[in-house]
């Protein structure tokens, strides 16, 4: 195995499709489906380059607005295709929260495609502290007031989902989800929250 380049990272996650709607629909399975073969194919593909970013050895990358990015999908993203189901799929989110909010003060997310931004401002929505969730919402909803008309529907959707995270912070200070695998004892609220649709992601 060897490290990725910030491309190919990009390409990997994005496809080469510069419509930003299309890439959407194209990639859409890749990043929200529960499947072992694509969670396989990461680990066996990115997996060095994830540590690698832990380690500090792609630091230099957060110079530019796409390197920036490739390291947070490294650590935000991959990590739970990788270790799906385990409690290190969430170890790497302090870190791709701080690189989050260092692109947020350096304007990156101007620099990038709006579906790019999606994912440079998805740390926010993992993160479990309401003030993070609250300015996760306010992002995708600027980014839906920032695309073209042919995009909303498109976008919407990413709104609705960080309300939904918004909300769940906000009633339960965390994701009751994610107790089981970080082995954090589960209230009875949570347990028939829990038993809800839509509960988890």
């Amino acid at each position: 195995m060897s490290v990725e380049t910030i491309t190919s990272i990009l390409e990997f996650w994005f496809g080469t499709d510069q419509d930003d709607a299309k890439a959407a629909a194209q990639q859409s399975k890749l990043w929200w489906s529960k499947d072992t073969a694509v969670d396989q194919t990461i680990s066996d593909r990115f997996q060095e380059s994830t540590l690698a970013a832990a380690n500090g050895e792609l630091d230099i990358w957060a110079a530019t607005p796409r390197g920036l990015l490739a390291l947070i999908l490294l650590t935000d993203q991959f990590p739970r295709n990788m270790y799906r189901g385990l409690s290190t799929s969430f170890a790497f989110d302090p870190l791709a929260l701080q690189w989050s909010l260092i692109g947020l003060d350096h304007g990156f997310d101007q620099a990038l495609r709006p579906i790019e931004r999606v994912f440079l401002y998805l740390p926010l929505e993992h993160s479990e502290n309401i003030a993070h969730q609250e300015r996760s919402v306010a992002l995708y909803e600027q980014l839906l007031r920032d695309v073209p008309t042919a995009e909303e529907k498109t976008f919407a959707g990413f709104v609705q989902f960080a309300i939904r995270h918004r909300d769940i912070v906000a009633r339960f200070g965390r994701f009751p989800h994610r107790n089981a695998i970080l082995g954090r004892e589960t209230t009875e609220e949570e347990r028939a929250f829990l038993q809800t649709a839509g509960s988890s992601f």
